[in-house]
């Protein structure tokens, strides 16, 4: 098992063909899905086919890492820090998805905040971004705690989700604004 990050409650390590059965799980729930695809459940041959495949292309220092919960060993989803393809390699796109059972916990907060410190710390980020749905407001609270700041609203064409007419938002965190945020206020001498 290659870990890649760990905080206080959460072990992060890559995913591996082996937890097909976890995101065929976490794709069933149609409160998990609501805001990526109207609550439909993904298919196991699409997780299977595509879904993985495209996962696990991702190799190196980003990627797509499986989030355990240390005490019980218990997948609760997983978390993403990765350029686009073809994307700058300094502007690595933050993502989380998890189990409900997760929700309301910190945990999406407790991995993210991990993850931009890794990418600024270790990784050489020069931006960190996240998106999501504008009614998203769950999603979008993270971002927020996690340090990201609203840079902008962008049209969406997916009629099949409630509240997609509202369009999505992106967030970003700026190494500059991420190593001012670490060393705290500064009082004037």
């Amino acid at each position: 098992m290659q870990i890649y990050g760990e905080t206080e409650r959460l072990m992060l390590r890559r995913i591996t063909e082996d937890d097909a059965d976890n995101l065929v799980e976490l794709d069933s729930d149609p409160e998990v899905m609501r805001h990526l695809s109207g609550g439909e459940p993904t298919s196991r041959e699409k997780i299977v086919g595509e879904v993985l495949p495209r996962i696990l292309s991702y190799t190196g220092d980003q990627g797509f890492f499986a989030a355990i919960e240390k005490s019980t060993a218990e997948f609760l989803g997983w978390f993403l820090l990765r350029a686009k393809h073809g994307e700058p390699e300094d502007e690595p796109e933050l993502g989380y998805r998890l189990r409900k059972v997760a929700w309301g916990k910190g945990y999406a907060t407790e991995g993210s905040v991990a993850l931009i410190r890794k990418a600024f710390g270790e990784l050489g980020a020069r931006r960190v971004y996240a998106e999501a749905l504008a009614v998203n407001v769950g999603s979008r609270r993270v971002m927020e705690k996690a340090g990201l700041q609203y840079v902008r609203s962008f049209h969406v064409d997916r009629p099949e989700i409630p509240g997609s007419e509202q369009g999505a938002v992106e967030y970003e965190l700026l190494r500059a604004d991420w190593e001012r945020l670490r060393r705290g206020p500064q009082t004037p001498g």
